[in-house]
């Protein structure tokens, strides 16, 4: 093994699937021109070799390969002139160039790979450092959040990095539990910058408005200030004090109620725009029972179909999350989920599970296994 190699670390798939090629490479280039001798017509071929290499591979395995190309090309070279005697020197002098240009292709291709790794390696930080952005702004909640069993889940459509728009969080407040899920217009940095913002102001208000309403004009007015005039966030904000559920809606989908077999879904009393285009929201209001469970999404999950078919959110909720923990719950979801895509989302999905205990903190009622088993068929 060349020194330049001693102490690195067992090949990775990558430099295996490139090295491998290049081997491959070499060895069907040798058999033809072992085939063809005593002429070195194919000699020149062996120049492809490090490129082949230089797709996956690291460039010190990239320079391996040149130089097993290149001396693998010096012995058929020698052995044609060998045969050929002194009389056909216009043979060697092509053999000769043959050899230089494997070894320019070696050097151009170690220079391509070390280039690749290099964008590599800034690709790798910037979803490190986007990952860790998403972090910040989806904190993790529950699981316990006063008298409610509470878990959180983000599913990213695009499997390189988690970051998108999507938004929640939940906090115990003097006015109660209070959890917010959202949804901005677009993706990438710039929807998770406003997502910050919306989350930012969340933390605070949510804290200080002794009504929801006031805190979505809050809300509203922190969105007006940093998006234009076509940006906007949908949110549902939900509160729970006493056993008593309040709930407004700002363009988002509404929530799922999950009562005893039956799912519910809680329309609001009147329609209202998303946040940015100064919501007139109304409450609505429900009286928790025991072991009622709420599911909290964004349209990611009503936007996911297979052949034209929307995944059915309402007629497996029950089945899916009245089981288990509030954790095992949103994880069957998912599962379930991404096999009716076939693994493949269109877009982001945010999703909020959460139980009423009770105002003991008992734990959930049961449910008749015939009312379980008139729900899901």
């Amino acid at each position: 093994m060349p020194t330049f190699l001693a102490g690195r670390r067992p090949l990775s798939p990558g430099n295996r699937a490139g090295v491998g090629a290049a081997l491959v490479l070499l060895a069907v280039v040798s058999a033809v021109e072992s085939a063809e001798r005593p002429q070195a017509d194919y000699v020149g071929l062996l120049a492809a070799v490090p490129f082949v290499a230089a797709i996956f591979a690291v460039w010190q395995m990239v320079l391996a390969t040149g130089v097993l190309a290149t001396v693998v090309g010096a012995v058929f070279v020698g052995l044609a002139g060998t045969q050929n005697g002194l009389v056909d020197t216009q043979s060697g002098m092509v053999g000769l160039v043959n050899l230089m240009g494997i070894v320019l292709a070696t050097g151009v291709a170690a220079a391509g790979a070390t280039i690749r790794e290099r964008q590599a390696e800034k690709i790798a930080d910037l979803l490190r450092l986007a990952s860790v952005a998403q972090q910040a702004v989806l904190r993790p909640i529950g699981p316990q959040v006063g008298a409610l069993a509470v878990s959180g889940r983000y599913i990213s459509a695009t499997a390189a990095a988690d970051i998108g728009g999507d938004l929640y969080e939940a906090l115990n407040t003097p006015y109660g539990v209070r959890i917010i899920i959202g949804d901005v217009r677009g993706k990438g940095l710039d929807a998770v910058r406003l997502a910050s913002i919306v989350l930012g102001s969340y933390r605070h208000v949510a804290y200080e408005r002794a009504d929801l309403k006031s805190i979505v004009q809050d809300l509203d007015r922190a969105v007006a200030r940093s998006v234009g005039d076509e940006d906007f966030v949908t949110a549902a904000l939900v509160e729970e004090r006493g056993g008593t559920l309040t709930i407004v809606n700002c363009g988002h989908p509404a929530p799922l109620l999950l009562r005893r077999g039956r799912v519910i879904p809680l329309e609001p009393p009147a329609p209202a725009p998303p946040l940015g285009f100064m919501p007139e929201v109304k409450a609505r209001v429900e009286r928790l029972e025991p072991g009622d469970r709420l599911l909290l999404f964004t349209d990611g999950l009503g936007e996911a179909r297979r052949e034209g078919e929307f995944f059915p959110t309402a007629d497996r909720a029950w089945r899916l999350l009245g089981h288990g923990t509030v954790g095992d719950g949103l994880a069957s979801l998912e599962t379930a989920l991404v096999d009716w895509v076939y693994g493949r989302l269109e877009d982001d999905i945010a999703l909020v599970l959460l139980e009423y205990a009770g105002p003991d903190g008992g734990s959930a009622v049961s449910v008749p296994s015939w009312e379980v088993g008139a729900a899901g068929s």
